[in-house]
């Protein structure tokens, strides 16, 4: 997939061989040994993409999003390209949770890669669930990035999300809920918000109260495409998720905005990351890790060659440590 406008290009060799610089970071209680990881939904759900990256020189890999129970998605078609992106309309696909654990895990794992699992559900019940399947994960699933904001699933008929709401992430009560119900994993719980809302803060605040160490921020935008010769949208499920450079400068500011009224809670900025640069954008803004997400459908070695710039950046600009970063773009 060849996307048009992107600026993905091979590290040089002085790019890299730059690893003098300190790329550690944590995100709330979760050390990881740099801030480059993979995001939901664009790596699989086990080792896919091995043979291009070697996964254990990323921060984790986050794991396609996992309901408990097996499900199927929405028809194709499922991906459109996009001039500055794609809009996807795969709908959650997935084996659930217990096949996870059993048949596409231990491949990861093999890796030596950190894990983020991801869950989601149609009613706090479905988070509930699946975190108490994720509790029987083994310790090298060091977080669960629990997606409220997946915005390609048609309805909630469950009637957990607020009415006339498409998200739980747009509503902090909805949001709050089921993170609070997704505590029986065990393990440290981020938040994966939407930037389609009126104000993003109250709901950060709101997941947080509710037991969440960071909030990932953000996650693709409600968009459609249709084909004027058809007359019908391109996607087999309608609408989709618009994600890719097209989605970055919305990130930055989702980012930006959270950590100016809460510095101190751990943010994983996400959304349209090609270049070492976007990466160092995000953590200017206040992130303190990021994720590489479209990316990899134009070139699967995108996250190691994000994370080889980074490295090259901080040293070219002499930065010592990466954490020197984070929030730099606030000033004193």
């Amino acid at each position: 997939m060849s996307l048009p406008g992107w600026r993905r290009r091979a590290p040089s060799g002085r790019e890299a061989g730059a690893r003098s610089v300190d790329l550690s970071t944590t995100v709330g209680s979760v050390a990881l040994p740099n801030p480059v990881m993979t995001a939901s939904g664009t790596a699989g759900h086990g080792d896919e993409l091995a043979s291009y990256v070697d996964l254990a020189t990323l921060g984790a890999v986050v794991v396609k999003s996992l309901s408990a129970d097996p499900w199927r998605g929405n028809p194709p078609p499922r991906v459109h390209e996009t001039t500055a992106g794609m809009i996807n309309s795969v709908g959650l696909q997935g084996p659930g949770v217990a096949q996870w654990l059993a048949c596409e895990l231990p491949a990861l794992l093999a890796t030596g890669a950190n894990v983020v699992a991801s869950i989601w559900g149609r009613t706090v019940e479905d988070y509930a669930a699946a975190a108490e399947a994720l509790a029987y994960a083994p310790p090298e699933v060091v977080a669960v990035e629990v997606n409220l904001s997946c915005p390609n699933l048609h309805s909630h008929p469950g009637g957990a999300p607020p009415a006339g709401t498409e998200m739980f992430a747009q509503s902090a009560s909805a949001a709050a809920a089921a993170v609070r119900a997704s505590g029986a994993c065990g393990r440290p719980r981020w938040a994966k918000l939407t930037a389609n809302v009126t104000s993003l803060v109250p709901i950060a605040a709101a997941v947080r109260e509710a037991g969440a160490e960071a909030v990932t921020l953000i996650n693709t935008l409600p968009a459609m495409s249709i084909d004027p010769e058809t007359r019908r949208p391109r996607l087999g499920g309608g609408g989709g998720g618009l994600s890719g450079p097209a989605i970055h400068p919305v990130a930055v500011r989702a980012v930006y905005d959270v950590h100016a009224a809460m510095p101190d809670l751990p943010i994983v900025g996400v959304g349209g990351v090609a270049t070492g640069t976007d990466a160092v954008e995000l953590l200017l803004a206040g992130a303190s890790a990021v994720q590489v997400g479209t990316s990899t459908f134009a070139d699967p070695r995108a996250p190691g060659s994000v994370l080889a710039e980074l490295a090259a950046w901080c040293q070219q600009h002499g930065v010592r440590a990466v954490r020197e970063l984070i929030g730099g773009a606030h000033g004193s």
